[in-house]
């Protein structure tokens, strides 16, 4: 019979959910081999006399070594100017361990351990096939019973490790020894793959997934491969039946479904199919499913599921599969015949409480409903695979999946060189595909991320093409790369980061650009590479989570540090001005991406935190996938959803002899075309009074990007003071909207007044008039010298400093004193917005390393967490008598073509002009001198310039 179902199976829920089955689960005895000795001492033999529970790891447990300063990690420290800074010192010392390269675990051993454990076989298991199955561990296992070894290694990363014992075992008591090494040396799959590395999973060394024995019948099901045909409506089977018995056997299998996840029921009639096997034989059996007219088929929207049952004598076994097929059109990937957008994130591994990931499926739901809730469709695994419960949870909510060989053979390791990982990467991925092919999820697979190697493209070429010969039911690439990587034409979709960033460090920020130069000359779907990565400054309540195996020693140290800077108070307000800031680059980023043509989707690095790699903050949720308070689902899904309705407009401010305009477009990959659907649109100012209003007519709109709605056109001229107006457009009748805040500027008058003296030096001039109790406004734009190393753009740090050896920008945005009269006619948030872009945007800072630390500017930009430095943009003080006004960011050139700057500018004269004008804090000159006469004294050292940047303290 012909095959044609696609089926989204559960593999262990389908090999062992009916075997018989005697958990292992609870304590086990246990013993450190740091000398690699128990084989030549024969450990398996031996009574071992500690003890551990499992499923878990040795952290969990609490075995192992404290970690020191002189911890010999997995992961490559790319930054080790923490062994050396002297201002670090403290944190280096026993005790006071802080490091900021990752999480702490409690226990660290990377080495030889073993697990030992008596058990009993039933007197009614002696005529099955008895196997061992642990479902993950880390990374290679040997196992023994009663002394003997079983088999030969296991190193899989990716799926269960089971050892046949049916040689092994009778009817009674056994001892199992289980030896386990977590050491790279031998599987070296690159030590920053997210499959072993401490940035993220860390190299734990225990057994976390299922633990059991099980009894199969010697004839029995051993493998169930489901491939799609859904034009036919068919499923086509493939089922592998072993006979480990000594007599030929004939029997039948009867396969029927039934559907669920969809609310809509169906039941498959059942079919039989006779077969007849050999003593010692396998053989494999192709069956036919009718799923027929009704057919459920499973994508984002309708994630229709069924449970298959294959009955076999006595025993019946249920799986649970689903229908669907991927391909490539063009420049589109295809579910189900239909274009899909992926909008996704990057899973680095984030589970701070343990270190490993969940292997239970509720723990997957929450993870993927927050995803979904922030109208994500699509996770890419860097350089590892999830275990079989995310696969099932995404199966169940509809996501996308994207699981990688676990390997980055980039640092320590290469492809196409001859090396270990060339011929690991087929066996794993074969043995993922095996274990997990068949759920629908699992629409596409890559070799890895960012390889190295000599005849890296040769080698990728050669893997997908073995690929899309030998299974059908997903689609291929050779690696997730960003620009440095070469190109594999082979690749059947592409992920490369060449989509990505916003120009705003050389253009004014505007919605008119798009990415399609970076993609219009390639013809296969282009998925954008870890877009994203904006920084907010750490949140120091997610300190007190870390209840588990880990503690955020990092963020302890970065914490301690604010508060030596005299700034710990303003923590709170650093990370919400900044998280303001990176979500407002996340909105553009995106939107840019979904009114770019061509463009097949993106990743986001990341949507959550990045606990390692020097601490990358980049998520808009935690590393517990919580908010931290400055932005929620339902402001994120306004500009990020499967419908969103988008603007075309050449800046974002303003003055009011100009006319607001803009064209409309409508990103549609939602669940079907839109049939005569009104786009309606709005103009609200500061107290929510709607100015403008209008609708444009009903019309359809397709599933595709860049769909055209229309243009507004809105006057400004009756705008009669500085303002922010609030452009909204939404689909009407539907949730669907979206919207963009805008400045408006009336012209103002910024001539010099006689009660001010205006200066860009600190001259003698100045120090007069000060002296004689006057007012001074000093701009002193391109003069400063203590801060001249702080390099501010208007984007935030981008991954982290430490990360790239504190390459620029260094900063996270802005926090303005918003409330005070300074800016009472320049209106503002405490963060930064689009309106500050001209001002902020490479301006320099000012160090105020010997100011105060009590002293608040009116204007600081957020230093990078690994240095913290007090500086400021815009601040007041009194110098004797006198009242001085200091700003670093140029409020003197071009202003008629820069409105936001002349109107802060203006704001700042009329403050000064005021009686308001008092500043509280006295502040002796030499300090305000130093300023542009001295450089700073605290400054980022790297002490190398390598990278990896494998420096260790020189220490006896």
């Amino acid at each position: 019979m012909k095959k044609t179902l696609l089926v989204s199976i559960s593999v262990a829920c389908f090999l062992y959910s009916c075997a018989q089955q005697i958990s292992l689960a609870g304590d086990w005895a246990f013993a450190i081999d740091r000398n690699d000795a128990g084989v030549n001492e024969k450990w398996f033999s031996k009574k071992l006399s500690g003890k551990i529970h499992l499923p878990g790891s040795m952290n969990e447990n609490g075995k192992g070594d404290d970690v020191t300063l002189h911890t010999k990690w997995t992961g490559s420290i790319y930054d080790s100017s923490f062994f050396f800074q002297p201002r670090l010192a403290k944190y280096r010392q026993p005790g006071n361990l802080k490091t900021p390269f990752w999480l702490t675990p409690l226990k660290y051993y990377v080495g030889v351990a073993w697990y030992q454990k008596e058990i009993v076989i039933p007197a009614n298991w002696s005529d099955k096939n008895i196997a061992l199955f642990l479902e993950r561990t880390h990374i290679s296992t040997r196992v023994w019973v009663d002394g003997k070894e079983v088999d030969s290694i296991q190193n899989s990363l990716s799926t269960p490790h089971e050892y046949n014992l049916a040689r092994f075992v009778s009817a009674g008591k056994h001892t199992v020894a289980i030896r386990i090494d977590n050491r790279i040396k031998d599987v070296n799959v690159g030590p920053d793959s997210h499959s072993v590395s401490d940035h993220t999973q860390g190299n734990w060394n225990g057994i976390i997934g299922k633990i059991f024995l099980k009894a199969e019948s010697v004839i029995t099901i051993k493998d169930v491969q489901i491939f799609p045909d859904l034009q036919k409506k068919l499923a086509n089977v493939k089922i592998t039946i072993t006979n480990t018995s000594s007599n030929k056997f004939h029997g039948k299998i009867v396969l029927s479904a039934i559907s669920f996840n969809s609310g809509t029921d169906q039941a498959i009639n059942p079919s039989a199919i006779d077969f007849t096997i050999d003593a010692g034989e396998a053989k494999n059996i192709d069956a036919s499913i009718n799923i027929g007219a009704k057919m459920l088929t499973w994508d984002e929207f309708d994630p229709a599921l069924y449970q298959l049952k294959i009955r076999l004598g006595n025993e019946t076994r249920q799986v649970t599969f689903g229908m669907r097929e991927v391909k490539v059109s063009g420049k589109q990937i295809l579910v189900n015949g239909k274009p899909v957008f992926l909008r996704g994130d990057v899973n680095c591994c984030e589970f701070p409480l343990t270190g490993y990931p969940a292997m239970d499926v509720p723990s997957w739901e929450r993870i993927f409903k927050k995803l979904k809730s922030y109208e994500l469709n699509h996770v890419r695994f860097h350089s590892w695979c999830p275990p079989e419960a995310a696969f099932i949870a995404a199966d169940r909510l509809g996501l996308y999946l994207q699981p990688e060989a676990p390997t980055w053979p980039n640092h320590g390791t290469s492809l196409g060189d001859g090396r270990f990982i060339d011929q690991y990467i087929y066996d794993e991925t074969n043995r993922m595909v095996k274990a997990y092919g068949n759920h629908p999820s699992f629409i596409m697979l890559a070799a890895g991320n960012e390889p190295a190697g000599r005849n890296q493209a040769k080698y990728l070429a050669d893997f997908i093409n073995y690929w899309k010969a030998k299974d059908s039911r997903r689609i291929y690439s050779g690696a997730s790369v960003a620009m440095s990587w070469p190109l594999v034409p082979e690749n059947e979709y592409m992920i490369k980061s060449g989509a990505r960033g916003l120009n705003w460090n050389n253009a004014i920020p505007e919605s008119v650009s798009d990415y399609r130069k970076a993609v219009e000359s390639f013809s296969v779907p282009y998925i954008t590479h870890e877009q994203g990565q904006w920084c907010a400054f750490p949140d120091f309540k997610e300190i007190y989570k870390y209840t588990g195996a880990f503690r955020a020693r990092n963020f302890e140290l970065f914490k301690q540090d604010l508060h030596d800077q005299g700034m710990d108070e303003e923590a709170e307000k650093f990370l919400m001005a900044s998280g303001k800031l990176q979500v407002l680059c996340y909105k553009n980023e995106i939107e840019k991406s979904l009114r770019t043509p061509g463009l097949s989707g993106f990743q986001l690095l990341g949507l959550e935190d990045f606990s390692g790699q020097g601490t990358a903050l980049v998520g808009v949720l935690n590393a517990f996938y919580e908010e931290k308070g400055y932005t929620d689902s339902k402001e994120f899904s306004r500009f990020c959803s499967s419908i969103v309705p988008l603007i075309r407009t050449s800046k974002f401010v303003y003055k009011t002899d100009e006319s607001f305009d803009a064209d409309v477009e409508l990103y549609n990959y939602g669940k079907n075309s839109l049939t005569n659907k009104i786009v309606s649109w709005s103009i609200r100012d500061e107290k929510q009074n709607i100015l403008a209003k209008s609708f444009f007519p009903a019309k359809n709109y397709a599933i595709g990007n860049c769909l055209p709605v229309g243009k507004i056109r809105f006057p400004l001229s009756k705008i009669k003071q500085a303002t922010s107006l609030t452009i909204e457009v939404k689909l009407d009748g539907t949730s669907y909207a979206n919207d963009w805040n805008i400045w408006v500027y009336p012209a103002v008058s910024v001539n010099a007044s006689n009660e001010i003296f205006y200066t860009d030096t600190l001259n003698e001039k100045a120090l007069k008039v000060l002296h004689e109790g006057g007012k001074v406004f000093l701009n002193a734009a391109g003069k400063v010298v203590k801060g001249k190393e702080v390099v501010q753009y208007f984007t935030p740090v981008f991954w982290n400093t430490s990360w790239f050896k504190m390459r620029p920008p260094h900063t996270l945005g802005i926090l303005v004193d918003s409330v005070h009269p300074a800016f009472k006619y320049f209106p503002t948030s405490y963060h930064s917005d689009l309106q500050w872009w001209e001002i902020v945007n490479k301006a320099q800072v000012m160090h105020l390393e010997d100011f105060p630390k009590s002293f608040r500017p009116l204007i600081r930009p957020i230093d990078t967490w690994f240095m913290n430095r007090r500086l400021a943009m815009l601040f007041e003080v009194k110098i004797g008598k006198g009242k001085l006004m200091v700003c670093s960011a140029d409020l003197q050139n071009d202003l008629e073509n820069r409105p936001a700057a002349k109107q802060l500018l203006y704001s700042l004269q009329q403050y000064m002009l005021s009686d308001s004008f008092n500043p509280s804090t006295q502040i002796d000159v030499s300090i305000i001198q130093d300023l542009f006469q001295k450089p700073s004294k605290y400054v980022f050292d790297s002490f190398t310039k390598d990278r990896p940047d494998e420096l260790k303290p020189k220490t006896n």
